[in-house]
């Protein structure tokens, strides 16, 4: 147990907390480390079922009150079930999507583990995932993209009630309409949603064929999101309630867009920096000389001094990308590379040649200190 947090912290509430304070501080950590989000991350993994561990005893007020006052050492056991995993040892491997983990999430926030009230109350629904490919240039100056997804929406037959229009749902003959089931051994009872009416408490008898009783039909719908200058490759937008609806009057849930940036022909992106391999002849590296830089927004004049360096960096201010939420933007970082030919005539090789005889050493600081280094080596 001395590993082991304490429960208020992991929600990061205080020990006064109201049971709302409470169950609004644990959705907007369950959304933050849901293993959905995070895959193949073992840590959201152990995060989201120490979470679920404090959530299951702070919700339940005789579990909380045992807790504040015994701490882990409750005489009664049953501190985080099953041994500090609220989800009894499940196994999380193997899981994707919202078919596995995500199972248990919406169990969560529909009751499964808790009272009649959560079982019957509203729900949000499902996030949605879109991957958004743009270009090198739209993700730096920002734009606009029209996009299709499907997604389940309220039948507008039903109403979403399932039912046959003229009919509706009775209470379910099952759990007499709590949506859920209690069975109790000794001590201990154990509650579930009811496999009849899925928690809903209600039955459909005379489904509706608009949607087959679900509630739901599925649709097609364009989305278009304003994307953000200086949006990076793999950075997510969130378009709130652009998800599926939710249930018994819960909120729609969210509709998260990754961005997939294609890689530019030229540039580069280092943070906010543009990077750029500028090619230049020897004669401009030696002599100096202006040259036509090109940027995202058109090519500028550069002067290059005299006796550049093969691989000298020359900062461009304020020519890289805009930075997010800001009115500044990065620099373009050009790298010259200096070319030689591969080809010479004869009169180029003879004034090179006649070039090379008119100069010394000093003049090739990298020379001059590497044939130092030399002799100091065979003289020593």
């Amino acid at each position: 147990m001395a590993d082991k947090r304490d429960y208020y912290e992991v929600l990061g509430v205080s020990k006064n907390a109201t049971e709302d304070e409470i169950k609004r501080a644990y959705r907007k950590k369950a959304k933050e480390c849901h293993p959905d989000l995070h895959p193949n991350d073992e840590e959201a993994v152990k995060r989201f079922a120490e979470l679920n561990e404090a959530n299951e005893v702070l919700s339940d007020p005789d579990k909380r009150a045992r807790y504040d006052q015994f701490g882990f050492n409750d005489p009664m056991g049953g501190m985080g079930g099953g041994g500090g995993n609220p989800f009894g040892g499940f196994d999380f491997s193997g899981m994707g999507g919202m078919g596995g983990v995500g199972d248990i999430f919406d169990q969560l926030f529909n009751g499964g583990m808790g009272s009649r009230t959560r079982a019957q109350g509203p729900v949000q629904g499902n996030d949605l995932r879109y991957e958004l490919r743009i270009t090198f240039e739209e993700a730096a100056k920002g734009c606009e993209k029209s996009f299709e997804i499907n997604r389940s929406e309220v039948c507008d037959t039903c109403k979403g009630n399932g039912a046959k229009p003229g009919t509706q749902p009775v209470t379910c003959a099952t759990c007499q309409g709590t949506g859920q089931i209690r069975s109790s051994s000794g001590w201990m009872t154990t509650v579930r949603t009811c496999p009849s009416c899925g928690g809903s408490g209600k039955v459909v008898m005379d489904k509706c064929t608009g949607c087959g009783g679900s509630g739901r039909v599925r649709k097609k719908r364009t989305v278009t999101v304003k994307v953000p200058a200086g949006i990076d490759h793999g950075q997510t937008i969130i378009m709130n309630n652009q998800g599926e609806p939710g249930l018994r009057g819960g909120p729609n849930g969210d509709l998260f867009i990754t961005v997939n940036v294609r890689p530019h022909k030229v540039f580069q992106r280092d943070g906010y920096n543009l990077m750029l391999e500028f090619p230049i002849s020897f004669v401009t590296a030696a002599l100096g000389g202006e040259v036509e830089v090109p940027t995202l927004n058109g090519p500028v004049k550069y002067k290059i001094p005299e006796g550049t360096q093969p691989g000298t960096e020359f900062r461009i201010k304020g020519e890289g990308i805009p930075m997010l939420r800001s009115s500044n933007k990065g620099d373009l970082i050009m790298r010259v590379k200096v070319e030689i030919p591969k080809r010479l005539n004869n009169r180029q090789k003879e004034l090179l040649r006649e070039f090379d005889g008119t100069t010394s050493d000093k003049e090739y600081e990298g020379r001059k200190g590497f044939m130092d280094r030399v002799k100091e080596l065979f003289n020593s």
